[in-house]
Order: C-alpha cells, then structure tokens, then sequence
C-alpha cells in the first residue's frame, strides 16, 4: 500500500511513445530502398576484384562544320574552360553524351573533355586545327554503375544532396529504434547484450585483425 509521502511515478504520455513509432516507420519507408542499394553494394565493393567485368568501349570520330571550327580557334583560353554553347550543344547531339558547362583543357593545338560517371568514363578531344574530333566511352556494367553511386563517384551535387538526405533518415530511423529499444529492454532481457555485440564485435576485429 502506498503511503501519503510516497508520489507515484510519472508515467510516460502515450503521445510520445506515438510519435517515436511514427517517426521510426517514416523514417524507414524513406530510407528502406537506400539501405538495401547500400547494403547490396557493400557486399559488391567488398568483392569488387572477385567480380568478373565486361568493360564496353566505344570509339568515334567526327569533324565539325566549318563555322564551328573557326570558332574554337578563335578562341584564346589559357588552361581550362568551357566550351562555346555552340559546340557543346553540336558535340552532345553528336555523339550522344551531355556537355553542358564541363570545364575542358584548352592549348594551342587541342581541346580535352574529360567526363567521367557513375559507372562509365568518357572523354574527347578537339584538334584545333583539323577540327577534327575524337570521342571515347567505356562503361563497365551495371554493378561499377551501383558501386559508384554507393561511393558518390562522378555523380555531381544532386546525387550528393540525395545522399546526404538519405543519410539523415537513416540516423533517425536508427535513434527512433534506440528509443524503442529501450522502452521494451525491460520485458526483453538480450536486448543490450546484442547491442554490445554489435559494437564489440566489429571493434575487436578492427583492434586486432586490420593491420
């Protein structure tokens, strides 16, 4: 029996405890595809020299009109710079390969794009002189191109932001599940043991067998 000094505790509000529960399950049904890509390609990246590629290249050749060539030798640029929209609009229709505002190598003699992505690396070269042009592209496959997204590999800022987003759900989803966690340790007993197994375990191996 409770005595009149006694003061019984403050349970916690059930509004809380719901809003944790729903904070957790929105934050894994924005970060579940993400986590099983990340998942999937750290299996992949791990035995990136055990997986066998295929790499595909392509080579072409074109020359550019004339009125597109006296442009870029008209042009004097000292190390790199964009290309005249011109051109780059001609190239990309060309050759299939967005240019855009890509900064390119510019000498006296030649112009060189380098325009690498997720997956697949591509450049081309631009004889200032002949006007002639010679483009390149390899793509390795679809697991370089999932490899590289885990990485942030050539995939510009929009990929980065999306990362970054997603990295953010996946910390709330993980301190939502901390806080579960401890709301029901109590009624399961191996709740931290597992939980300090998933800490101890990958540290002792780091500890003792990364050298």
């Amino acid at each position: 029996m409770r005595t009149a000094d006694e003061v019984p505790p403050t349970p916690r509000p059930a509004s809380w405890s719901r809003t944790i529960v729903t904070w957790h399950w929105i934050s894994s049904a924005v970060s579940l595809v993400g986590m099983l890509l990340f998942a999937i390609t750290g299996i992949t990246l791990n035995h990136a020299s055990q997986i066998e590629g295929n790499p595909q290249v392509e080579s072409r050749t074109a020359e550019m009109p004339q009125g597109l060539q006296d442009r870029v030798r008209q042009i004097q640029v000292d190390g790199s710079g964009t290309l005249p929209v011109e051109v780059a609009s001609w190239l990309t229709d060309r050759f299939e390969k967005p240019i855009g505002s890509r900064l390119a190598d510019w000498s006296d003699d030649e112009i060189y794009l380098s325009m690498p992505g997720p997956g697949t690396d591509a450049w081309l070269a631009i004889d200032r002189e002949t006007g002639m042009v010679e483009f390149e592209r390899t793509q390795r496959g679809w697991i370089s191109y999932f490899n590289d997204l885990h990485k942030g590999r050539n995939t510009g800022p929009a990929w980065k932001w999306v990362l970054d987003l997603f990295a953010l759900a996946t910390v709330v989803f993980c301190v939502t599940g901390l806080m579960l966690l401890i709301q029901h340790a109590r009624r399961r007993r191996l709740t931290w043991p597992l939980v300090a197994l998933g800490f101890v375990a990958p540290a002792l191996v780091a500890i003792l067998l990364i050298h």
